[in-house]
């Protein structure tokens, strides 16, 4: 009895429906791959736009903050120029920052 389990069984012939099947799911299974690729993006044009964002952003925000401010204050322009600079070097500050780390680590990490 013992020896009847440890014996393979008979080649089968190979059907090709399963063949077939395989073959597509290989080619599926490859094309996803390469589509969850492209989705992932490249971590160097992400960090590409993270320094545009930031380069852009601190600026903007630190204008219109200025300019509320300002209108608040009755102080025309001057805390409107203060805040811009001071978006200038945020921005700039940032942008030192996601240089310091590799392209596939997040900049607030410190690993």
């Amino acid at each position: 009895m013992a020896e009847d389990e440890t014996e393979e069984a008979p080649k089968l012939p190979p059907d090709a429906r399963l063949e077939s099947l395989d073959r597509r799911l290989d080619q599926l299974q490859q094309a996803e791959a390469r589509k969850q690729a492209k989705a992932a993006g490249d971590p160097n044009y992400r960090a590409g736009q993270l320094v545009l964002s930031h380069l852009v952003g601190a600026p903007a925000g630190g204008f219109l903050i200025g300019l509320v401010l300002d209108k608040l204050f009755g102080t025309k322009p001057w805390l409107m120029l203060l805040m811009l600079f001071l978006g200038f070097g945020v921005g700039v500050r940032n942008v030192l920052r996601i240089s310091r780390t590799s392209p596939g680590q997040s900049p607030g990490t410190d690993k």
